[in-house]
């Protein structure tokens, strides 16, 4: 068996190679040196056909760990029955074919003092019970022979229990004919890997180290063999693409494999949810396979997941080997939908791009790790939100940035978090917990309700290494305190929106909705420049446009500079503005 998964694991490896050299070489090459519409075609047939050994490489694997984790339980039973028959053979009985076990002659009768005769014992599987004769001794090899008849039995019957499980496993195991791997194949796929998981649980997954640090975590995976980390990433893609400390390039290529196993989830299912994830996943993919423009950062799938609104972690630029880190945590209304796939990567994307024209070692990560606030209006969703989901993600995001600092190859790496909107509250939150932000030097915050902490030395990073972004047309950055917000909202029928833009506004004091306001003076942050944005009340309306483009290297240019300046290390570059 564990030859047979030797060579399943070949072809594996060898198929994984295969869709590398498609990926990496074929289509980066096609795309620089050739244009137009065969250009196209050549590379449509090459996704497609590096699609398909993704698939090969996917199923060859689950057939490996099935075969590994089938010697593994059945070499325990051959340990059972083993161990049973070499105690056989010292009490010299005899075992037969059917598992039953004879033994000599032995003791004394209480009548003649004679050896009590011999015997034969068999199991009916369960331990059996003989009561002792009130007229003869037993015979002292009785309840040995039954022992080591019920321990043998056992082990056959074990042993074909697993045969018989296994084999179902392994039957589910094949494609369909053809040279296509539609996405219903992707689907069974799915099922297949969650079919193996569940029969390979003590075998793999009961090692996976979810309970340790980062630090820890990544020097368990660099303790693994080779092999057990193929076993890994084709049995368990979703868990080991999400666990912070394993390495950036370890991470890429489990999600890639789980982003089709959980397109191939989600497609067809018809409930909004699915709908909405399965949207923003394939936007995902189509951008992963377009492989980015000509000097653009390539793209790190760092974490994909379906659980709660959706999670999803790209990196532009190589996290483990660039020394300035930037991670990007968005805010109200974020889930992983299209809006996300284009949006907040966009984002990420621009800042990697102008980080990287200060400091060419440099990456920027959109994080979508934890359930932002979800309200068709931001501000009302702002208004009700509470702390809950902050705190929870900051927790994660804490791990996160320490799994950054594990993996980096750099000594002291240059790590940023980046808060936007809601985001500037997790990542607030964050800093309050444990160890705080791990390894982060820098924290920038942007259109920020505040971040949970009234002054700028209370998130830990240092003085002068807390910068703030807030456009004055941003009505986010302006939500009046809680207690402001009561009173005005009582009075008003319009909400927060009528608070924001009329006299009950927060005027004469710096406290926003979660703390005192960034930009003010008092919290003690240095506030950079930021463009002033449209008006929060044009001619169409309520308008939050000014929110949203901090990162925009072209509505506002030098926010997006001086995010970039201070992602790159250049922060004593960054043009100042004066605060609230």
């Amino acid at each position: 068996m564990e030859g047979a998964a030797d060579g399943w694991g070949r072809s594996s490896n060898r198929a994984d190679a295969a869709r590398d050299r498609i990926e990496q070489q074929l289509l980066t090459g096609l795309r620089a040196a050739q244009e137009g519409e065969a250009a196209r075609a050549a590379v449509a047939r090459l996704r497609q056909l590096g699609r398909n050994f993704r698939y090969v490489y996917t199923e060859c694997g689950l057939l490996r760990t099935t075969l590994n984790s089938l010697a593994h339980e059945i070499r325990l039973q051959q340990r059972a029955l083993s161990q049973a028959l070499d105690d056989a053979a010292a009490l010299k009985f005899t075992v037969h074919a059917d598992g039953s076990v004879t033994y000599p002659a032995a003791g004394e009768g209480l009548v003649d003092g004679g050896p009590l005769r011999g015997g034969t014992a068999t199991s009916n599987g369960a331990p059996a019970l003989t009561p002792p004769s009130g007229l003869a001794a037993p015979n002292p090899h009785t309840a040995k022979a039954q022992d080591i008849a019920d321990r043998v039995t056992g082990a056959v019957r074990a042993a074909a229990e697993i045969d018989w499980r296994y084999a179902g496993i392994l039957r589910r195991l094949k494609a369909e004919e053809g040279l296509k791997v539609p996405d219903s194949t992707w689907k069974d796929a799915a099922g297949d890997a969650g079919a193996v998981r569940d029969a390979a649980g003590a075998y793999l997954a009961d090692t996976i180290p979810h309970d340790a640090t980062p630090a820890q975590r990544r020097d368990w995976w660099a303790g693994l063999a080779q092999e057990q980390r193929e076993e890994y990433l084709a049995v368990y893609p979703d868990r080991i693409g999400n666990l912070d400390g394993i390495p950036a390039l370890v991470r890429d290529a489990a999600n890639r494999d789980n982003l089709q196993l959980l397109i191939g989830k989600l497609e067809g299912r018809d409930d909004d949810r699915s709908v909405t994830q399965l949207a923003g996943l394939r936007e995902i993919e189509r951008q992963l396979g377009a492989g980015g423009k000509p000097g653009e950062p390539p793209m790190f799938l760092l974490g994909v997941s379906d659980e709660g609104n959706g999670r999803a972690i790209v990196s532009f630029g190589n996290p483990d080997t660039a020394k300035n880190v930037s991670t990007y945590v968005p805010g109200l209304n974020t889930s992983l939908d299209r809006g996300f796939a284009e949006g907040d990567l966009k984002r990420a994307r621009d800042t990697a791009i102008g980080s990287q024209y200060h400091d060419p070692s440099s990456a920027a990560i959109a994080w979508l790790g934890y359930d932002a606030p979800q309200a068709i209006d931001g501000l009302s969703s702002l208004a009700v939100a509470g702390e809950g989901r902050a705190e929870e993600g900051g927790r994660r995001l804490g791990e996160f940035t320490a799994g950054l600092a594990a993996t980096n190859e750099h000594r002291d790496p240059h790590l940023t978090a980046i808060g936007h909107s809601y985001g500037s509250r997790t990542v607030g939150a964050a800093t309050q917990q444990g160890g705080g932000l791990e390894g982060v030097d820098d924290i920038v915050l942007v259109g920020s309700p505040g971040v949970g902490v009234d002054r700028a030395e209370d998130l830990g990073v240092g003085p002068g290494h807390v910068f703030v972004g807030a456009a004055d047309n941003d009505v986010v950055t302006m939500m009046p305190s809680k207690r402001q917000a009561v009173a005005g909202i009582a009075i008003s029928p319009l909400g927060p929106l009528a608070v924001l833009a009329g006299d009950a506004a927060d005027q004469g004091d710096d406290d926003l909705w979660f703390g005192r306001d960034p930009a003010s003076e008092s919290f003690g942050a240095r506030r950079f420049r930021v463009d002033d944005g449209p008006g929060f009340v044009g001619s169409s309306g309520p308008s939050i446009g000014a929110h949203s483009q901090y990162f925009d290297p072209i509505r506002d240019p030098a926010s997006a500079n001086n995010i970039a300046l201070i992602s790159a290390g250049r922060s004593e570059r960054v043009k100042p503005q004066e605060y609230r």
